[in-house]
């Protein structure tokens, strides 16, 4: 056997870039932003109706709850039910006196483009999909759009 030095290095695994980041200095900055983030979405549920749409949890501070909203009447209706979000908040473990709501002049949430679907990139999921419309299409005899021909962007489909 081949004698080992002393100084031999050791073969290092890489960490995922999500451990590499919670590692460092910088990670608690970051635990607290997923904490806020899996804070508020313990609460979304717990909101009175139509609020999750309209307000997120921003910050937790000291015993104040900061909202974020997206317009002023959103801010009034906040206000007003701020029992109700103390007593949210208490059910998940949190004991705040306060609500703080703020407003935001940009969107909560950053808008869907009207019709962004991912596109199948493989052969085998049009197939499938294609195969799954025909099987559709065959237990629906009443279905007046079945004509037998193949799917768009199937691989029998002559236009490709």
């Amino acid at each position: 056997m081949p004698d080992l030095k002393p100084n031999a290095r050791k073969a290092t695994v890489p960490r995922p870039a999500a451990e590499a980041a919670l590692a460092d200095e910088t990670g608690a900055t970051l635990r607290r932003a997923l904490w806020l983030d899996a804070l508020d979405q313990q609460l979304r549920p717990l909101l009175p109706p139509g609020f999750a749409a309209h307000c997120r949890l921003a910050n937790v501070s000291g015993e104040q709850l900061v909202f974020v909203t997206d317009s002023p009447v959103w801010r009034a209706r906040v206000r007003l039910a701020e029992a109700e979000l103390l007593d949210a908040a208490r059910s998940v473990g949190l004991n705040p006196t306060a609500v703080i709501v703020k407003t935001t002049t940009g969107p909560l949430r950053p808008p869907v483009p009207a019709g962004a679907t991912t596109p199948l990139v493989s052969a085998t999921a049009r197939q499938a999909l294609s195969d799954a419309l025909a099987s559709l299409r065959e237990s629906d005899p009443s279905d007046p759009q079945d004509s037998g021909a193949p799917a768009p962007g199937s691989e029998t489909d002559p236009a490709t």
